[in-house]
């Protein structure tokens, strides 16, 4: 005979109710990389609920992404077990396959599938790095922007105040005007002094032989991190920069990955040293820990791109993890809309092992005045 109390566990993991809200926040000043200029940032925030527990995913994705998660993803959630996440990801994997699992559906699934993890841990009382088994304690983190819109001053303050903040590892913007590169990567050496760390990207906007004759510019630098020098897709092309590049420099690419297939071809053709992936992007939870456990079995490094805290979550439990970006227009985000957000101290971000879930609870009231 089926008991109340036994009715009452049972309701408890099944979702009530789905919202999805879209906030665009005007970046502090005008941004731009290698390729492209920008001046706001879209989160697009999924709410996913069952009993008296309510988790949260988010990505940042352009205001259309909502779209897909309420009209394509919400029947798919409505009613299930919140508890059988792989089966729900299947089946909104599924749902998406006539759009492309890629781009804005993907970072529609993506938002989800974190909201789900969230609610799961919550659910459970407990953080998601303990959820899925921690294997460290805390996330090394690399302070990023640097953007090529920045004027000299602006570029060393911001990576000279990183340094000075304990942080071992900056990354900034090129290639833009190849021409001002070099000399701004010294900048940036002068202010971060000999013992930082300095990482560059070009976000694909050079050439093949322009990547590698950068590399070589940047030699007396120390530059020791390139990313995307050339557009994600030309796999022959980073490869071949791979390989001609000095050993110190390691080549790391992947944020554009939307499939573990994706992941698995750059490993393939043995395109970078450092594989990223992006959870915001690939899949949430679910699709970060196939690429970080893919890694691992290439004996890759793994990175986070972007969104660090909801990568600090998951990326305790990967054992092939390296380094997170602590990228400045979403701490500047993350950090007003979510109480719990985690500053870092001597460069790492250690979550807070009371709070479950993804460790934030949202601001609904800070963020209102961004709320499309």
């Amino acid at each position: 005979m089926t008991s109340d109390h036994d009715i009452a566990i049972t309701e408890a993991v099944y979702a009530r109710d789905l919202a999805v809200k879209v906030y665009i926040v005007p970046t502090s000043a005008p941004e731009s990389d290698g390729t492209i200029e920008w001046q706001s940032t879209t989160m697009i925030l999924v709410t996913v609920r069952a009993g008296d527990q309510e988790g949260l995913g988010y990505t940042y994705a352009a205001p259309s992404c909502a779209d897909v998660v309420w009209s394509m993803l919400k029947p798919h959630i409505v009613g299930e077990n919140v508890l059988d996440i792989p089966a729900l990801h299947a089946k909104m994997v599924q749902a998406i396959r006539n759009q492309g699992t890629c781009g804005i559906a993907m970072m529609a699934v993506s938002a989800v599938d974190t909201a789900l993890w969230d609610l799961k841990a919550r659910l459970f009382g407990v953080p998601i790095c303990n959820l899925l088994g921690r294997v460290k304690d805390s996330m090394l983190i690399y302070g990023s922007g640097g953007f090529t819109s920045y004027n000299a001053g602006e570029l060393q303050k911001q990576l000279g105040g990183w340094a000075a903040d304990g942080i071992g590892h900056v990354k900034m913007k090129i290639g833009r005007d190849p021409v001002s590169d070099v000399q701004r990567v010294s900048l940036a050496r002068e202010a971060i002094g000999p013992k930082v760390k300095l990482f560059v990207d070009a976000n694909g906007a050079y050439t093949v032989k322009q990547a590698i004759a950068k590399a070589r510019d940047f030699g007396p630098y120390d530059v020791s991190w390139f990313e995307e020098p050339v557009v994600a897709y030309d796999h022959a092309g980073l490869r071949f920069i791979r390989e001609h590049v000095q050993p110190e420099v390691n080549i790391a690419g992947g944020e554009y990955g939307y499939t573990l297939s994706y992941f698995k071809s750059m490993l393939e053709d043995h395109t970078v040293d450092v594989l990223q992936a992006d959870a915001t992007r690939c899949g949430g939870v679910t699709g970060f820990l196939k690429a970080g456990f893919l890694a691992e079995a290439y004996a890759l490094p793994f990175s986070s791109h972007c969104a660090p805290m909801l990568h600090l979550a998951v990326a305790l439990a990967l054992p092939s993890f390296y380094i997170a970006e602590y990228f400045y227009d979403h701490v500047r985000i993350e950090s007003m809309f979510f109480d719990g957000f985690i500053t870092p101290r001597n460069g790492y971000m250690q979550p807070d092992l009371i709070r479950p879930g993804l460790g934030v609870e949202f601001k609904y009231e800070d963020a209102a005045k961004y709320q499309q």
